[in-house]
Parts: structure tokens; C-alpha cells; sequence
């Protein structure tokens, strides 16, 4: 029998079950918090010479046209973001660690893929006041008009390097997400929180749904 220390655990299931039993009301919360728990992630590496191959065979297989710059993009639940130079965080809804072997089998022969699921801890956030709160936590300007639906940056989120991107607005209420190393995910939290108490902030259930 399986010893139930060892099950798998969300990297925020801990630190949000604690702050939702710490938070008295969350009433008129500026931020709203979502876990990611169950996405399936993966860096995707050109290898030499295979930029044109890559992009074929991703618009092939996943009906997505691959970005260049630092942009997502994004069809029937699966998302390429770009990262660094030839470098692309790809994703899936409900994925979970068989997206990378997947990727893998899909475009292996171009690209080094590199499974991530277990590794970073993704949150998806939106709100009235997230960008207040963002403006304390990263580095970047994210107004409107300067980080639009669809851009990304790697940047830091309190000394925490994070990978961030835009998603659609949600009824005019901006939706981010953002993803950082499964081991530093409590520092990121105790930021987060810190960052949006005067806003407030509301954990709401893992987050499933295509993004």
C-alpha cells in the first residue's frame, strides 16, 4: 500500500489551504489566485538548424503558428510561449507529465523537449488591482498597452525568477499567469501575499479550464 506521505501534492495545495483558513472574508478581493495544478508543461529546444521544420510541424500537429519573439500562442488547449532565443514553455490543459512524452514523440527528431510539469508551479491571476500588485512584485511595465494578451517575459517576482504571460481579458478584468520553480513556489506565495494585501486576495479552486 502507498504510504500517503509520498502522494502527489500541488506545489500551492499546502500554502493555500493555510491562507484561505487564515483569511476571514473574501469579500471585494482585488486579486484573485487560481493553482494550476494538473497542467502539463514542457521546454521545447530547437535544435540546429530546425527553425522551419519545428514551425511546420507544430502548425501540423497542433494548429498553432510557433511565435517568434517573446509572444504565445495558443489552439484547443495547447500553447507555445516563447521564452528565450529557439527556447518555448509549451503547455496543455490536464496534460499532466504524458504532454511531454507526447511533444516528444511529436517533434523529438527537431527539438530537445524537456519535461517540466513537476518542475515550476503555475498560478493564474486576475483581479481589479492585480497590476497594482504585480507593479510591486516584477520588474516590467504591464499597463495595457505595454504587455498585451498574448505577450510574455521572464522576469523575477521578488528575487523569484518567473516566466509571465498575458491571457484574454476576462469581462475587462485583466488574466494573467505565471509560472516559477516548483521549489521556490512558497517565496513566491508569501510575495504574492504580501504584495496584495491591501487589495485583497481570494484563492478560488485548481484551475482546469483551456486558457
Amino acid at each position: 500500500m502507498a504510504d500517503p506521505a509520498f502522494a502527489p501534492r500541488a506545489a500551492f495545495a499546502d500554502l493555500i489551504t493555510a491562507y484561505a483558513a487564515s483569511t476571514a472574508s473574501d469579500a471585494g478581493a482585488g486579486v484573485i489566485a487560481a493553482d494550476r495544478d494538473g497542467l502539463g508543461l514542457a521546454t521545447v529546444a530547437l535544435k540546429k538548424g530546425q527553425r522551419t521544420a519545428l514551425a511546420q510541424r507544430v502548425r501540423e500537429r497542433y494548429g498553432i503558428e510557433l511565435p517568434h519573439g517573446p509572444y504565445r500562442t495558443a489552439a484547443a488547449g495547447i500553447a507555445f510561449a516563447a521564452t528565450g532565443p529557439e527556447i518555448w514553455l509549451a503547455t496543455k490543459e490536464r496534460g499532466g507529465n504524458d504532454f511531454a512524452k507526447s511533444l516528444e514523440k511529436e517533434i523529438g527528431p527537431i527539438a530537445a523537449v524537456i519535461d517540466q510539469s513537476d518542475g515550476y508551479a503555475v498560478l493564474r491571476l486576475t483581479g481589479p488591482k492585480l497590476r497594482d500588485t504585480l507593479a510591486k512584485l516584477i520588474p516590467i511595465d504591464v499597463h495595457p498597452r505595454a504587455f498585451r494578451p498574448g505577450d510574455v517575459a521572464s522576469t523575477v517576482a521578488s528575487h523569484v525568477g518567473a516566466t509571465l504571460w498575458r491571457l484574454d481579458d476576462d469581462a475587462g478584468t485583466p488574466v494573467f499567469e505565471i509560472a516559477v520553480f516548483r521549489s521556490l513556489a512558497r517565496s513566491f506565495w508569501q510575495a504574492l501575499a504580501e504584495s496584495s494585501a491591501e487589495f485583497g486576495l481570494h484563492v478560488t479552486p485548481p484551475r482546469h479550464g483551456h486558457g
